[in-house]
């Protein structure tokens, strides 16, 4: 049975003051363990992207390897992690970005990401925008053109797609 996007979005759950004070956590767990939710939400994001002809899709860590890496075999396209710092065994390039007044690395593997690749980002939420764009410029530092930017998630509150205006960002919940 296919799921609504009513479905997916009961099953998201809204963390209060976590991972702190002042922060709400948006939980996909529940999402995720649904086989109906999972598969629609990867169906929908695919047929967002499928126009776009990605050859790579871009996971962010944690939660665009989840669905990042299921997304790329339904597009057949490849994927790429990006991850937190000092979580790669490989040469890294990194790119910084800011959350809640700190920032971190975002770090990519150097030769996984040749020039001239069509780049789809993939993250679980779209918050603040500041750690896509900072993987949109991981993107482009590579020399691959991102032809898309796939949340399942938005906090619109946070407009973090001011971040991302020169892209073509969808979200499929919009909170």
């Amino acid at each position: 049975m296919k799921a609504s996007l009513d479905d997916l979005r009961a099953k998201i759950l809204e963390l209060s003051d976590f991972p702190e004070p002042g922060l709400s956590f948006q939980d996909l767990s529940l999402l995720l363990a649904d086989p109906d939710c999972l598969q629609t939400t990867v169906d929908l994001l695919a047929d967002w992207a499928r126009p776009r002809k990605p050859t790579i899709v871009l996971g962010a860590e944690a939660g665009g390897f989840i669905l990042g890496g299921a997304l790329a075999c339904v597009l057949g396209a490849g994927f790429v992690a990006a991850r937190r710092s000092d979580r790669s065994p490989a040469e890294v390039v990194r790119d910084e970005w800011e959350m809640g007044g700190g920032t971190g690395p975002f770090e990519l593997a150097a030769g996984f990401l040749p020039a001239g690749l069509r780049v789809l980002i993939h993250d679980d939420l779209l918050a603040t925008g500041a750690t896509a764009q900072a993987k949109v410029e991981l993107v482009e530092q590579f020399g691959g053109e991102v032809v898309g930017i796939a949340f399942v998630v938005e906090l619109r509150t946070l407009n973090g797609r001011r971040r991302l205006t020169n892209h073509d960002v969808h979200s499929l919940i919009k909170l």
